[in-house]
Order: C-alpha cells, then sequence, then structure tokens
C-alpha cells in the first residue's frame, strides 16, 4: 500500500456527533500506553503525525485520519490508563462502544495487545465489545522487537488463550522499530478495500 495522502478530517469529542462518512472506515483500539500512535505513525508512514506522548491517556477523542481520499483510519480512544479518574474511564468506554456501534462505515477494528504481557482485564473487554457489535477483531502484539524471536510464537498463544480468541482470530505481531507485520496490516485494510470494490 502506498500513502499518498493524509488529512486529519475530523476529531470527536465525547459529546460530538461521529460524522457522517461514506468512505469506509478501519479502527484502531487498544490501550493508553500499547504504542498506537507510534503504529499509526509506521501506516502513514510519517514520523510524528499522530502525537506520540510521554504521559499515556493523552488520546481523548476520536481522531478520523483519511487516507488517499479511499478510507478513513480512525484512531479510538486510549483505554485502561491509571492515572484518570473513574467517570473519564467511563465517558472513553462508551465514546468507544458509541463509536463501534452507530459507524455505519467500520468495516474492521485492529486491537492492539502488547505482546510482552498477557492481555489485560481492559483487553478481554474490549475484544468481547469487538465481538459483541459483529466485528472479527484483528490482534496486533506490538512491541515485538522489545522480545527474542523464539518467545514471539510462546507470546501469541499467551494472548490468544487470555482472550478467548475465536478460531479464525488473526494476530499480527507487530514493531513500530523495524515495522515487521506492517505489510500484514496493509494487506488486512487492501483485503476488506478489495472486498467492498467487489460488491459496489
Amino acid at each position: 500500500m502506498k500513502i499518498k495522502s493524509i488529512n486529519l478530517e475530523t476529531v470527536c469529542g465525547v459529546s460530538s456527533r461521529l460524522p457522517n462518512n461514506s468512505l469506509p472506515e478501519f479502527a484502531f483500539a487498544g490501550k493508553s500506553n500499547v504504542g498506537k500512535s507510534s503504529l499509526i505513525n509506521a501506516f502513514m508512514n510519517r514520523k510524528s503525525y499522530a502525537r506520540i506522548s510521554s504521559q499515556p491517556g493523552k488520546t481523548q477523542t476520536i481522531n478520523y485520519y483519511n487516507i488517499n481520499s479511499e478510507f478513513y483510519l480512525v484512531d479510538l480512544p486510549g483505554y485502561g490508563y491509571a492515572k484518570v479518574s473513574e467517570s473519564v474511564k467511563e465517558q472513553w468506554g462508551k465514546m468507544i462502544e458509541r463509536y463501534l456501534k452507530k459507524s455505519p462505515t467500520l468495516k474492521a477494528v485492529f486491537l492492539l495487545v502488547d505482546i510482552r504481557h498477557e492481555p489485560s482485564a481492559n483487553d478481554v473487554q474490549m475484544y468481547d465489545w469487538i465481538i459483541a457489535n459483529g466485528f472479527d477483531p484483528i490482534v496486533i502484539a506490538t512491541k515485538a522487537d522489545k522480545i527474542s524471536k523464539g518467545a514471539v510464537s510462546k507470546q501469541v498463544s499467551i494472548i490468544k488463550k487470555k482472550l478467548e480468541c475465536e478460531k479464525n482470530t488473526v494476530i499480527i505481531p507487530f514493531s513500530a522499530e523495524d515495522k515487521r507485520g506492517l505489510e500484514e496490516i496493509y494487506a488486512k485494510v487492501e483485503e476488506y478495500l478489495a472486498s467492498i470494490a467487489k460488491t459496489n
């Protein structure tokens, strides 16, 4: 996939109305410190288009990036950050759930988890939410460069077991440092875009 143009087109807060988009949307969800901004920058082939903060929990909005005037990459608020109040966490949760339920052009949801650790209760809840809303989550196991190559398949098995993954769930080990897994992520998006083109 060649990224020719990017435009941060819409930013939705807690009380904002979701945009009425006609292009397909691909959403990226994950915990606040999972490396979501790094993945999005790698996906867009930009160094710092999505802001990377030393303070997790900075993405408090739903950000719609128009890519190549073909589709939207949708950056969902990071969840599970300990230093925000319960009421704020609840608002973020409602925002994400509303998006999953109400976005008519959402085609796929990528769920980011840290490959080094067993998925948290929040990760399990997010996976279940995605399934409950009729999507097959594509799991991206981030920070794959932080463990040995031999440990990757073991950690992927731990993730599968903890999330109680459906048989067909795809898990892609990814590293923003060496870009491993990026081509597989592009391929999944292209696969969806091709199937949409066939039905139109």
